[in-house]
């Protein structure tokens, strides 16, 4: 089985409390004069406490174009991905040049050549490195590329793969949009970015890694910044993938010259309700496990209503999506990005018992969810 060697999270330089970001939202979206009462209690439901943006909020206001904001989303992400790289090398004890793949999953900005292509010089990556650069799964990337690695890596028991996200979500902002999706998105989401390092079984590293056993120092952050070694280095079992009917506009963007426009459905926590207890009865099932049996939940911070719907039609017991809660809280939903740091905080907080299961979940755009089965 892949194992999980490390997983590195990074955030946005600028950080700022939600109220002053309501303000900016109320400033550039609302009309002169309106209301701003329905925005300040749609920004208070989502509750999240502080963002991370990949400019200072004053200039947002003058960001225009998609060409603009992509400028700023290939510079940034360059940024922001090497040093996630770098860390998630540093914390499994590998140097750049023992990277046989590197996967590049965003959803929020364009580039040819890709982010990966840029950082292979600038990490010092070998130039015979493998590299996979993915658009469009969302906020199910960060599942969904876990599970790619262990796909690899089944096939090639010697390499080391990593998977890096980078989400720069507010340079999707759009200026005089006062829909309900772009106000509660402008709500919601921020910037970060995250890496994760998977060793195959025969790579020296898979023993090391397994050895390890302690997060790495500064591992519990209050902002959600910083590295973290897998405590029980955990391994991939096995995922499964779903796709839902008739969900294609449940969730996405409308791509414009003004840049990507939010496409977010009121009835997400629906379709969760409707699916997603079947999926993961089954697929853990099919492992001779039930849902009681798992000791850590890594979900995605879709949102309150979407955690709820999970917690409710899971049945999981009380306090089991806590770290979620507190990602969400603390740094917003960063899209692909947001699990993998859910997934660190778990490592480096929850410690969850050695040889115990646990899942790692994800839905994003499709729509679809990706179930990810751990050993811890």
């Amino acid at each position: 089985m892949t194992r999980i060697a490390a997983v590195h999270g990074v955030l946005a330089p600028h950080r700022y409390p939600q109220e002053e970001l309501t303000a900016l939202v109320a400033r550039n979206c609302l009309p002169e004069g309106a209301d701003r009462g329905v925005l300040r209690r749609l920004h208070t439901s989502a509750q999240v406490r502080h963002r991370n943006l990949a400019l200072p909020v004053e200039e947002y206001a003058g960001l225009d174009g998609l060409g603009a904001r992509n400028e700023v989303f290939v510079d940034a992400a360059c940024a922001l991905g090497g040093e996630a790289v770098r860390g998630a090398l540093r914390a499994a004890g590998l140097r750049p040049e023992d990277v046989d793949l590197l996967m590049f999953t965003s959803v929020t900005g364009i580039a040819a050549p890709s982010v990966d292509a840029r950082l292979v010089g600038r990490l010092g990556l070998r130039p015979d490195v493998k590299r996979l650069p993915i658009f469009g799964l969302g906020c199910v990337a960060g599942a969904a590329g876990i599970a790619r690695l262990h796909d690899y890596l089944l096939g090639r028991p010697d390499q080391v793969a990593v998977l890096l996200s980078v989400e720069l979500c507010s340079l999707t902002f759009q200026r005089g949009d006062d829909s309900m999706a772009n106000l509660v998105a402008s709500g919601l989401f921020g910037d970060g970015a995250a890496a994760v390092v998977a060793v195959g079984p025969d790579h020296p590293a898979y023993a090391g890694a397994a050895a390890q056993g302690a997060p790495a120092a500064g591992a519990a952050r209050p902002t959600g910044a910083g590295p973290s070694t897998a405590a029980s280095a955990p391994r991939v079992v096995d995922s499964r993938s779903r796709m839902y009917p008739d969900t294609e506009r449940v969730m996405g963007w409308d791509v414009t010259d003004t840049g990507f426009r939010v496409v977010l459905d009121a009835t997400v926590p629906d379709v969760v309700r409707r699916y997603l207890a079947d999926d993961v009865h089954a697929f853990l099932a099919d492992h001779g496990l039930k849902p009681q049996d798992i000791t850590a939940w890594v979900c995605h911070p879709g949102g309150p209503k979407v955690l709820e719907a999970v917690s409710e039609t899971l049945a999981l017991p009380e306090g089991a999506l806590d770290v979620t809660w507190r990602s969400l809280a603390e740094i917003g939903n960063l899209s692909s990005s947001s699990v993998l740091h859910v997934l660190r905080d778990t490592l480096a907080e929850r410690r969850p018992p050695r040889g115990t299961p646990g899942l790692l979940l994800a839905m994003g755009p499709g729509f679809c969810a990706e179930l990810v089965l751990l050993d811890w």
